[in-house]
């Protein structure tokens, strides 16, 4: 179902072969459920066309891209008004990202994309764990009398997982009710997030793991080009260093969502998810085979 996805620019460094490809890159600019500043449509293509202020070399892990083949697929064609096909067509590109198998790395777009990616990623792999760094807690069980909605993503992917799959990070938001769902449904660590993070990455072992991050987990002083930005998170240099934790992990699929343009006037915003992109890539593509020769 690669038809139904439409390219303009490319991320930087990525392969002009999908095939030789073992990540692909996808944009689902999906912005129809965002209750308070709309605008996260435009977000996959300005990552993209920042990714060239960039560098390809990662100091951080002494990786280069261009040993770590991925290709960008474009951006998924949505309809504008219809939630429910924009997730269905989410999820047919995601399955055939899976059925080819590739990792998918889906730019948002807002955050109720990671449903249609996740119902997709839970067929093709049993006791899926998601560890989410948000803001929110995204576990009302409707908002606005729509129960998929980006106020809500979190609460449906924890039904469809089952209970304590789910590993929040980051939260600092939230009604009553979720935080009480929270406790008996998730896991939510509200104390810090590097410490409680490196301690989960040996409970988990082996099991499949889908990231999610949406990029208002950072605190509005690093990351304001964002829908619903809430004061108090945490630097540009802790998420950085999240993602780093993550490297060696069973990590199977990825999204970063809800960078929103129209509020990001100095495209710090759009930098740092640029760059987070780039160590998610170099953190959990597979490098390219050298050839052995003769």
């Amino acid at each position: 179902m690669l038809d139904l996805v439409e390219k303009q620019t490319g991320f930087m460094g990525c392969a002009e072969s999908y095939g030789e490809a073992g990540m692909v890159l996808v944009g689902a600019p999906m912005d129809l459920t965002v209750s308070f500043r709309p605008g996260t449509r435009f977000g996959p293509q300005q990552i993209r066309r920042v990714s060239y202020g960039l560098e390809e070399y990662s100091v951080y892990l002494d990786r280069e891209m261009g040993d770590y083949p991925f290709y960008d697929a474009g951006d998924i064609s949505l309809p504008f008004g219809s939630v429910q096909e924009c997730l269905r067509r989410i999820g047919l590109v995601t399955a055939e990202i899976l059925t080819d198998g590739k990792f998918p790395l889906v730019l948002g777009g807002e955050h109720l994309i990671s449903l249609a990616v996740l119902r997709e990623m839970a067929r093709v792999y049993p006791h899926l764990a998601v560890i989410v760094f948000d803001a929110h807690t995204d576990l009302r069980e409707e908002y606005l009398e729509q129960k998929h909605s980006h106020a809500t993503v979190m609460r449906r992917v924890s039904e469809m997982l089952g209970s304590r799959n789910l590993y929040q990070f980051g939260v600092r938001s939230g009604t009553r009710k979720e935080f009480a769902f929270a406790r008996d449904n998730t896991n939510l660590y509200l104390n810090g997030m590097l410490a409680p993070l490196q301690e989960l990455i040996p409970q988990l072992g082996s099991r499949p793991i889908y990231v999610s991050l949406d990029i208002d987990v950072v605190d509005p002083a690093f990351a304001p080009g964002t829908g619903a930005a809430e004061p108090c998170g945490c630097t540009a240099a802790e998420i950085l260093k999240a993602i780093h934790i993550l490297d060696g992990a069973n990590v199977v699929g990825f999204d970063l969502v809800e960078v929103s343009p129209p509020y990001d006037q100095s495209e710090r915003t759009s930098l740092l998810a640029a760059k987070l992109v780039r160590e998610a890539i170099l953190t959990f593509a597979r490098p390219k085979r050298l050839s052995t020769g003769d």
